[in-house]
């Protein structure tokens, strides 16, 4: 370290504003990542970690601007610098033991002792660095990092068998993005080991981290009909008895969605029909960076219901977003009129909509139009019922197990109620109310164990469309005059 005397001034780079947190929207996002610039690649496999910000969800799964190969990127940019929610929950399935390539030898030139191979996903762990013919030794004769655009640096060590070289030999094998598929991310269940992978960890979430799962994506891979399948049913029966709420992206590839009027037959072919999901169409842009609908969309949904008080009542339609344009996949901008985006909502599918600014426009679940039953049509009431459901399950679990008696059953009443007051008070329900019906509960039941209760919620619905009835008064012209 260099002798100092004197006065001296450092700057640190500006700090991201902390995320707005919500539980009642925690994203749950399954793809792929570059662990391979983290310190315990194998680690942050098929395991659900917790991001409270964007530090920690880089240091925990890295990031790459290539969010093609890296969708948990693309989820990770979407939430903590685009819209600014959090927490999430990332799940990697890119594995360095299964999805990897050889990297053939490669001389590179070293200068000022440091060599820079321009080349992403490379593994530290078998990794080959040769001068000339001679194999160095990690630690002793080099260190080997990762900069910004995840290329391997090279940095030879004073003292070391490669001091003094000029160029360097460097081979090995890289983790390659392109060796995943949708059975990936779709995932399953070992036979032997029990050991879980893709959409099936989500199940881990709950009993490792103690969250609820609120919102599931799998950015740019759930177009694919066979995860948005895998999706839509993972919604319903978490760890038993909890219920979540997916956002897909509906193709706008080559082969897909290329202009509004293709969204429909898309929509339909793809499957995207459940109550406990949207579909979003196109992707979006941020300056020139591409995003998916789903990341998006996603995190301007948690960042909702963390203004509204962490609770998910109010719908993503109409919320404004700091996107550039809304594009296909390839970057082809699109530019609705409120018509045309109308027509994509009439499909039951959300999209984005500059008026004013740009903000998502939809407000039904991509159960519509073949329900319109507003419990499963309407992407805020069902999401509020969902969330209802759960805490009244995390609230409740406390009394499993006790004397089941008037005391107890009072206890769930009047706690339940008075939550559901609350409710009513802020205008997010029209009715939370709970009750006991000894109708419900025979002795026969009683005798089991088993308790009943009934409740009945009215959240309000959205404002979907707003008449105003205009009309020219002749009458008005003649008092006018006569005034």
């Amino acid at each position: 370290m260099p002798y100092k005397h004197g006065v001296y001034v450092s700057e640190n780079a500006t700090p991201l504003s902390a995320p707005l947190e919500s539980t009642a929207g925690l994203i749950v996002a399954v793809g792929t990542a570059p662990v391979n610039t983290v310190g315990n690649p194998a680690g942050a496999v098929n395991v659900p970690i917790l991001a409270n910000n964007y530090a920690e969800a880089v240091a925990a799964v890295g990031f790459s601007n290539d969010f093609e190969s890296y969708t948990l990127c693309d989820a990770i940019a979407a939430a903590f610098q685009v819209v600014g929610a959090g927490p999430m929950v990332l799940i990697n399935v890119l594995d360095p033991a299964k999805h990897k390539s050889d990297v053939a030898e490669q001389e590179v030139q070293v200068n000022a002792g440091v060599a820079t191979l321009e080349q992403t996903g490379m593994l530290l762990d078998q990794l080959v660095v040769k001068k000339d013919t001679e194999t160095l030794t990690a630690e002793e004769d080099y260190t080997a990092t990762f900069d910004d655009d995840g290329y391997l640096t090279i940095a030879l060590i004073e003292g070391g068998q490669g001091a003094g070289a000029a160029t360097l030999k460097i081979s090995g094998k890289r983790l390659d993005a392109e060796k995943i598929n949708a059975a990936d991310i779709v995932g399953g269940v070992d036979v032997g080991t029990g050991k879980e992978t893709g959409l099936e960890v989500i199940r881990q979430v709950k009993p490792k981290l103690g969250l609820v799962p609120g919102i599931l994506i799998a950015p740019r891979w759930s177009k694919d009909a066979t995860v948005a399948a895998a999706l839509q049913t993972k919604c319903t029966g978490i760890n038993g008895n909890y219920k979540a709420f997916c956002v897909m992206d509906l193709d706008s590839g080559s082969t897909g969605a290329t202009k509004y009027t293709d969204v429909k037959t898309k929509k339909e072919s793809a499957a995207m029909n459940s109550a406990y999901g949207c579909a979003i169409w196109p992707f979006a842009k941020v300056s020139e960076t591409v995003y998916a609908g789903s990341s998006l969309l996603a995190a301007l949904m948690a960042y909702t219901d963390a203004n509204n008080g962490d609770s998910p009542n109010v719908g993503p339609d109409n919320q404004a977003i700091a996107i550039s344009a809304a594009c296909l996949e390839d970057g082809t901008e699109v530019y609705l009129d409120q018509e045309q985006a109308n027509e994509v909502n009439g499909a039951g599918v959300v999209t984005w909509l500059n008026m004013n600014g740009w903000r998502a426009w939809g407000n039904n679940t991509a159960a519509y139009p073949s329900t319109t039953d507003p419990k499963d049509r309407w992407i805020g009431v069902r999401r509020f019922m969902s969330w209802a459901a759960n805490t009244f399950i995390d609230n409740y679990l406390q009394y499993v197990g006790q004397v089941l008696n008037d005391r107890l059953i009072e206890a769930i009443v009047d706690s339940e109620n008075m939550r559901g007051a609350s409710f009513v008070s802020r205008g997010i329900c029209a009715r939370y109310e709970i009750e006991y019906n000894a109708e419900d509960n025979p002795t026969t039941e009683l005798l089991n164990g088993a308790v009943t209760f009934r409740q009945y919620m009215s959240p309000f619905t959205p404002a979907e469309t707003i008449n105003d009835i205009i009309e020219f008064d002749p009458n008005a012209l003649s008092d006018a005059m006569t005034a």
